[in-house]
């Protein structure tokens, strides 16, 4: 008899009924590695191309049948462990906030009113996310219905600092000034704006998980931009309420960004079931920055896929490797799959991590 491992304890003989995916999140030994892609659903499939060539990606969203279509896409595909929900992190501060923004290709979001004075953040909406954005809920019932019970259902939102760059500067950055300056020059402005957004993230990843997600991923993307003092004085509170708040959901959590070498030990002070990792750490490093009572997703580079397979197979046989056999590795890339990656690698990636 196997012996129970420490996330294992307390739980009941039917989540072991659960998908491999959510199972691997709470650190229990599962049959094989779960594996799934940040931006699997569309960009590099070209069934998603063909129906973009008649939706918008906010149009896609709204439509609750035909984004579940585009968020199973790369299940039948790829035969991924999980089904992230196809949205923007956007969607909630679009119509939750009433922020008037435009998602344009090649450049991202971009603000129409940029958040620089207390008076913007009066301005904005607050409403419940059944009401803001109840086309997303009703896309997760759908799901839950026709997803086979072993794929998971990620659900998922931007992180505070992420949303807060794009409101503030009002389009992608890369470097953050004018957000960084409002930290600086006007603390109580900002934590007012990332109180606001806090309230957002939590109550809409906690409607998700009603509708029916069975893990979320939180994102912040940009928080690379920040030294590990700037996190911990301008973001870390905050984090830790969503975090808090999650955890009465009862599903797990995956706390990713981008960047993050530097501030990986105050990510797991924020919480998180499971840490996700970008490509510019090593696995096992950051595992044991992380601390092993936490789960781990990533990490190989995007860029690989754009190469050789053998070079592909490779770099996955080294993020496994540094794993080390431990439970809680959720394999996944060390951020979203680019457009150009050709489908074959990633079917071939699935099987290879599966088989490993």
């Amino acid at each position: 008899m196997r012996t129970v491992e420490a996330g294992e304890v307390g739980r009941s003989a039917a989540d072991h009924l659960l998908p491999t995916l959510v199972r691997a999140a709470r650190r229990e030994l599962v049959d094989r590695r779960p594996v799934w892609f940040m931006r699997q659903a569309g960009r590099s499939l070209p069934e998603y191309r063909k129906i973009r060539e008649s939706y918008d990606l906010f149009a896609i969203c709204q439509n609750p049948e035909l984004c579940a279509e585009v968020t199973l896409q790369p299940v039948r595909r790829l035969g991924v462990d999980g089904a992230v929900l196809f949205a923007d992190i956007m969607l909630p501060v679009a119509f939750g906030l009433g922020v008037e923004l435009q998602l344009v290709d090649g450049v991202g979001p971009v603000v129409g009113h940029p958040i620089r004075a207390q008076a913007d953040i009066d301005r904005l909406t607050v409403r419940p996310a059944a009401d803001a954005v109840p086309f997303v809920l009703e896309t997760i019932k759908l799901l839950r219905r026709q997803l086979d019970p072993s794929v998971a259902l990620i659900g998922f939102s931007g992180a505070p600092f992420t949303l807060a760059g794009y409101l503030i500067e009002g389009k992608p950055s890369r470097d953050f000034l004018t957000t960084k300056t409002m930290m600086y020059a006007e603390p109580a402005l900002w934590d007012a704006l990332m109180t606001r957004l806090s309230q957002l993230v939590l109550e809409y990843l906690l409607a998700q998980i009603e509708a029916g997600a069975q893990l979320v991923q939180v994102f912040d993307s940009w928080v690379g931009a920040l030294s590990p003092s700037d996190y911990r004085r301008y973001v870390l509170p905050h984090m830790i309420g969503i975090f808090t708040g999650l955890q009465r959901a009862g599903a797990p959590s995956i706390h990713f960004g981008t960047g993050t070498a530097g501030i990986l030990s105050l990510m797991r002070e924020a919480g998180g079931d499971v840490i996700g990792v970008d490509w510019r750490v090593d696995l096992g490093e950051a595992w044991r920055v992380i601390g092993y009572e936490r789960g781990i997703q990533g990490n190989l580079d995007p860029a690989l896929l754009l190469g050789p397979w053998p070079l592909v197979e490779d770099g996955a046989r080294r993020v496994i490797e540094a794993a080390g056999g431990r439970p809680g590795h959720i394999f996944n890339l060390g951020h979203g799959v680019l457009p150009d990656s050709p489908v074959e690698h990633l079917q071939r990636l699935v099987e290879y991590v599966h088989a490993a």
